[in-house]
């Protein structure tokens, strides 16, 4: 699980990679559970909601930078 406080130690670069790569462990996640692999289904709920802090920060890091210029 991240951390909030560690995601807003990143820039928007890699904020976005972050998301890019939170993304595709969820699909991975996806397809483990398609195929009855996925033993413990929980970890799709926290993948999704780190994706979801993750895009939170990135959004409120780029309104930031747009009301400063």
């Amino acid at each position: 699980m991240t951390k909030a406080a560690e995601l807003r130690t990143k820039d928007v670069a890699g904020l976005q990679s972050e998301v890019k790569a939170l993304q595709k462990a969820h699909f991975g996640l996806r397809m483990q559970k398609a195929t009855q692999q996925l033993n413990n289904t929980a970890t799709l709920r926290t993948a999704r909601r780190d994706i979801a802090r993750a895009k939170t920060i990135l959004v409120e890091k780029q309104s930031a930078e747009k009301s400063a210029k």
